[in-house]
């Protein structure tokens, strides 16, 4: 009897659910290198033309993209935790990316306290802003 997808989950999806995204970069093994060293991730096995990064909660960013093609800069914003956070601002410092407290780029090496949590902003190899906080948004 063949398997259909549903076979391959413990429980079926009762909620809209993001599961990847791609990430165009030109150079994609450097690119998902950063990102997983920044968040304290590993760079998963190549998937086809996609270089993965499990983000351990079922999303995954997969880098794709040659080094000849324009990158259009995006915002990807991760949602951490807190006991985490310290040691991310350590790492981009070690790697000697500057971090700012807003995504305009105009406070370098400052944090925001928004919303009660702490966040900051940087750029990955690629021009993408990226951001880390730890508290989500309160939206309206």
């Amino acid at each position: 009897m063949p398997h259909d997808q549903h076979d391959r989950h413990d429980s079926p999806v009762t909620a809209v659910q993001l599961n990847h995204t791609a990430v165009y970069a030109r150079d994609p093994q450097l690119s998902a290198q950063f990102i997983a060293a920044v968040l304290g991730l590993e760079v998963g096995a190549r998937f086809g033309p996609f270089l993965p990064v499990d983000l351990g909660n079922g999303v995954t960013l997969d880098y794709y993209g040659k080094s000849d093609e324009p990158i259009q800069s995006q915002h990807y914003a991760f949602l951490v935790p807190d006991e985490q956070f310290d040691g991310m601002i350590a790492r981009l410092e070690t790697l000697g990316v500057t971090y700012y407290a807003d995504p305009s780029h105009t406070e370098p090496g400052r944090t925001n306290d928004l919303f009660g949590g702490r966040g900051a902003y940087f750029d990955d190899p690629d021009g993408h802003n990226m951001e880390i906080m730890t508290t989500p948004y309160v939206r309206p």
